[in-house]
C-alpha cells in the first residue's frame, strides 16, 4: 500500500511538473497575480478575469524572469485573453485531445511569481456539450470541476492524470463552480484575437434594465412572464433608434424568446448575430409592438 501511494504521489507530481513548464504568472490585477499558459512562441493564453488593466502588463517565466507584457486582445464573454511577451525558454503548451470524463482525476496548476507552481486536485464533475456563458459566449464544450483552485490559478491549466493539459482554469464564467474552458475553445478564440484583437459581437445601442410587468397589464394582453428589460438608454442612431425604438419601452422577447433579464439579450447578440435582422416584441404603454432590429458589431465594450 505504501508503495501504491507513493507511486501514486509521484505521477501526480510528475504531470504537475510537466504542464508547470508552460504555465506562467500574470501580473494584470491589484495586489493578487493570476496565471497564464504559454500557447505559442510570444504568445501567452489567460483568464480576461484576472486583467484589470489593459496595459502595464507583465509575466514572470518559469524561470523566474519577470517580461513586459502587451495586450493582443481580450473577450470577456469566452473569458480568454492573449498577451504576446519575450516567452524566453518556456515550453509551448501540448495539449491533449482526450475528451474530459466525468469523474476523471484533474489537477490545476497554476504559478505565483514567489513560489513557483501552485497544484490543486479533484475530478472532472460534469461534462456537456456546447454552451452559451452569462456574457453572450460560445464555449465548445461544458466542464465542471470538483476542486479548489486558487486566485492566482485562474488563467492557469487544467492537466489530466498523464499530464495532459485539457484547458484553462475560467475565472469569470461562474460564481459556483469551477469551470475549464477546453483547447477547441482556447483555440478558435486565440485566433479571432490575434488576427483582429476581438471577438465580434452583436450591439443594438441600448441600456437596459429588469422590470416588474403590472399584473394588470399581463392579464389585458395575456403576457405570461413576469419581467421584461426596460430601455433605459437608447443611442442616438444606433440600431435600435434606427428600429423605432423608444426610451421606457420593454423588450418582452427576441426571436420569440421571453427576455426576462438583460443577460438574454446578451446571449442573443453572439457572434453569428452581427448583420442579421432581430425581431423583438416590446411593451410600449398598455400595447404590443413589432420591431426588427438590425444588428451592429459592438463597437467598444458596451453591455448591448
Amino acid at each position: 500500500m505504501t508503495n501504491l501511494l507513493s507511486d501514486f504521489s509521484n505521477e501526480l507530481a510528475s504531470a504537475a511538473g510537466r504542464a508547470a513548464a508552460s504555465v506562467v504568472t500574470v501580473h494584470g490585477r491589484p495586489r493578487i497575480a493570476s496565471s497564464g499558459i504559454v500557447w505559442r512562441n510570444g504568445l501567452v493564453l489567460t483568464s480576461d478575469a484576472g486583467l484589470r488593466r489593459d496595459e502595464e502588463l507583465r509575466v514572470t517565466l518559469p524561470d523566474g524572469k519577470l517580461v513586459t507584457a502587451t495586450l493582443k486582445g481580450r473577450d470577456g464573454s469566452t473569458d480568454v485573453a492573449l498577451l504576446a511577451c519575450d516567452t524566453g525558454t518556456a515550453a509551448p503548451v501540448t495539449f491533449t485531445n482526450a475528451t474530459p470524463q466525468p469523474g476523471a482525476l484533474i489537477l490545476t496548476v497554476g504559478r505565483t511569481a514567489e513560489t513557483g507552481p501552485i497544484v490543486t486536485w479533484g475530478v472532472v464533475s460534469g461534462v456537456s456539450g456546447t454552451w452559451q456563458t452569462w456574457r453572450g459566449g460560445k464555449l465548445d464544450q461544458f466542464v465542471r470541476l470538483d476542486t479548489a483552485a486558487y486566485p492566482t490559478s485562474i488563467g492557469g491549466a487544467v492537466v489530466d492524470s498523464s499530464g495532459g493539459v485539457l484547458g484553462m482554469v475560467a475565472g469569470g464564467l461562474s460564481r459556483s463552480s469551477v469551470l475549464a474552458i477546453t483547447r477547441g475553445t482556447l483555440e478558435r478564440v486565440a485566433e479571432m484575437l490575434l488576427s483582429k484583437g476581438r471577438v465580434a459581437r452583436g450591439y443594438i445601442g441600448v441600456g437596459l434594465q429588469t422590470v416588474a410587468i403590472p399584473a394588470s397589464l399581463k392579464q389585458q394582453l395575456e403576457i405570461q412572464q413576469d419581467t421584461g428589460v426596460m430601455a433605459l438608454s437608447v443611442e442616438e442612431n444606433g440600431p435600435a433608434a434606427r428600429a423605432g425604438l423608444m426610451l421606457g419601452d420593454v423588450l418582452l422577447a427576441v426571436r420569440d424568446q421571453a427576455l426576462t433579464r438583460p443577460e438574454g439579450l446578451h446571449m442573443a447578440l453572439d457572434p453569428s448575430s452581427v448583420g442579421q435582422e432581430l425581431p423583438f416584441t416590446i411593451l410600449r404603454g398598455t400595447s404590443l409592438h413589432p420591431i426588427t432590429v438590425k444588428v451592429a458589431e459592438r463597437p467598444s465594450r458596451n453591455a448591448a
